[in-house]
């Protein structure tokens, strides 16, 4: 790939997003999401699907934006669905993920129990994106979220941390970079592959028993790099490459969480796998 394409597409995954974020539900609080069906507290998880899923936005996203896709989605196949917004710093509104990690997970632990309170569940099943589909496995692994969570999917999750293409290993070449990163944006600088978060997270094991992982990955990602890094290795994994399922998608690492309902079929399924069907290109369709 010519070098200057290999510096525009993360840029312009990082306009696209800031795009979709001044959309006007970017003016609307998340608990004022009832009426496309998510967030509505009076929600009761069915026979069907006992368990309530809660969306855990990525970097730059929040709780609305992230999920103007995905969430109807979910609702309208009979899921009781919840987003919150975490990581958020004083004076930036709207873009949040960017405090550190591990306060995040906090917020994420207070936000379970918020919802398995209201909905009555023993346990609930957690969707991520980018770094949301990473941060939980903090939660699970350090915070006592393990025994309150069934399923992990993470789509297009930076596992084990994010390169920009690359772009990241240049920082230490810029003399003072990193400390401005991580006193700026400490949600950035734990998610750079090596920082001292990531080596945490990630040491003894990539997964804890009694949770179900499932990692959808394009090869097309360009911030989460290579995209293989993003797979987990457990005994209870599923990872999942886009391309195998329809080799024609080219969602990169926006696209695949915003409105890729091929890859939101295949979330379908790893919440319902005794109910799962073949996920093709027609998937878009269904």
């Amino acid at each position: 790939m010519l070098p200057w394409k290999r510096v525009l597409r993360p840029l312009a995954a990082l306009l696209l997003t800031a795009a979709v974020a001044v959309v006007p539900a970017a003016t609307a609080r998340a608990d004022s999401a009832p009426s496309s069906g998510w967030n509505n507290y009076s929600c009761k998880p069915s026979a069907t699907h006992p368990r309530p899923v809660v969306l855990v936005h990525g970097t730059f996203g929040n709780s609305v934006d992230n999920w103007l896709a995905l969430a109807p989605y979910l609702v309208d196949r009979g899921y009781c669905v919840y987003s919150l917004d975490y990581g958020q710093l004083p004076g930036v509104p709207l873009f949040n993920g960017l405090g550190p990690i591990d306060k995040s997970a906090e917020q994420l632990q207070t936000f379970v129990d918020k919802v398995l309170a209201s909905t009555g569940a023993a346990k609930a099943d957690l969707v991520g994106h980018s770094q949301g589909g990473m941060m939980p496995r903090y939660y699970l692994k350090f915070l006592g979220g393990a025994p309150k969570v069934n399923t992990l999917v993470g789509i297009a999750p930076d596992n084990h941390g994010a390169t920009l293409s690359g772009l990241a290993n240049l920082l230490p070449y810029f003399p003072g970079a990193e400390d401005l990163l991580s006193a700026a944006t400490p949600g950035l600088a734990d998610q750079i592959a090596g920082s001292e978060f990531l080596t945490k997270l990630n040491a003894g094991g990539d997964t804890v028993a009694g949770v179900h992982y499932t990692v959808i990955a394009t090869k097309y990602d360009e911030v989460a790099t290579p995209y293989s890094s993003q797979f987990l290795t457990g005994s209870d994994v599923h990872n999942v490459l886009l391309q195998n399922l329809c080799s024609v998608d080219l969602s990169e690492h926006v696209a695949i969480g915003l409105l890729d309902r091929i890859a939101f079929h295949e979330v379908a399924n790893a919440l319902d796998p005794a109910h799962a069907t073949a996920t093709t290109c027609a998937s878009v369709f269904s």
